[in-house]
């Protein structure tokens, strides 16, 4: 009797394995392959929806800044009115300098005061960012500048 020693048979199942993965990973896509990511043409189409939805926003964030510069000049304008009363009681006349009463105008908005009496004052507020682009107030017995028509009360064209 002879020893005779038998050796296990190779695990085929392994090496078919690795093999299929070392031919999926150097081997040239085919046809029936499927890739991943998009395309170009769905690229556009997404760059081309993007475009058109911000052509439709910035109209409408132009129409509200314009009216956050004018809620800015009458909100100056309401400002001097305040700041003017206090100056009136302190030196028993009304100021014609912006600096005396310590006002600061909005950004790009131009605050001016136009007349200036012992019993009264009229001032504009512009802003050529805005719709309207010219508001007034006056107090007193100054002379009325349009548009404001009422002592007291902003009004803007």
């Amino acid at each position: 009797m002879s020893d005779i020693k038998t050796q296990p048979a190779p695990l085929l199942v392994e090496r078919d394995s690795a093999r299929q993965r070392f031919a999926g990973i150097c081997a040239s896509p085919t046809r029936t392959s499927r890739r991943s990511g998009f395309t170009l043409i769905e690229l556009l189409i997404v760059v081309v929806i993007i475009g058109i939805l911000a052509a439709i926003a910035i109209p409408k964030f132009q129409a509200t800044k314009g009216k956050a510069f004018y809620a800015g000049m009458r909100a100056d304008l309401r400002n001097l009115a305040t700041a003017e009363e206090a100056y009136f009681y302190d030196h028993a006349n009304y100021s014609n300098d912006l600096d005396s009463l310590k006002l600061t105008a909005s950004n790009g908005n131009v605050v001016t005061i136009t007349e200036n009496t012992a019993t009264g004052w009229s001032a504009t507020s512009q802003n050529p960012q805005s719709w309207p682009h010219f508001c007034a107030l006056f107090l007193g017995t100054a002379a009325a500048v349009a548009p404001a028509t009422a002592q007291g009360v902003v009004a803007c064209n």
